[in-house]
């Protein structure tokens, strides 16, 4: 404690346990401000995910499902996850099965850039599933 007060610094236990205690000489705050900057740079290293969603009817059109199916190629390739949703509207529910055979086609139109995280689910008047893109190697 007296070579702490000498050097202006702090007298920090390591570990209490041990015997005798093992202690550490150093400025406390300028070690809490590193640990700080260290998470933040780990935050900021960490990957984020980014959710993008492609939305058609049950009674979605060839071009249109293409274009779709290019756009979801698209933010596979780049890292993105792809929500699916086949939405219904009035009586369209009336094709849910429809529905779900586009979904599934969607799915294996894409499966050279993506795996699908599950199988579609009806959730009042929406279908969705989500596509996981594949991790580069």
């Amino acid at each position: 404690m007296q070579i702490a007060d000498e050097l202006e610094l702090d007298l920090v236990e390591i570990s209490a346990k041990a015997d005798p205690p093992v202690c550490k000489i150093l400025d406390y705050q300028k070690y809490l401000y590193q640990q700080r900057k260290k998470a933040k740079e780990m935050k900021s290293n960490s990957a984020k995910i980014v959710l993008k969603e492609i939305r058609f009817g049950p009674n979605t059109d060839e071009h249109d499902f293409q274009f779709k199916l290019k756009h979801a190629r698209e933010f596979l390739q780049e890292g993105s996850k792809v929500k699916a949703t086949i939405f219904f509207r009035g009586r369209s529910i009336m094709f849910a099965d429809q529905g779900e055979k586009q979904l599934l086609r969607f799915a294996v139109e894409l499966e050279e850039f993506g795996r699908a995280e599950n199988m579609p689910t009806l959730e009042g008047k929406r279908m969705t599933m989500i596509i996981a893109p594949l991790k580069k190697k």
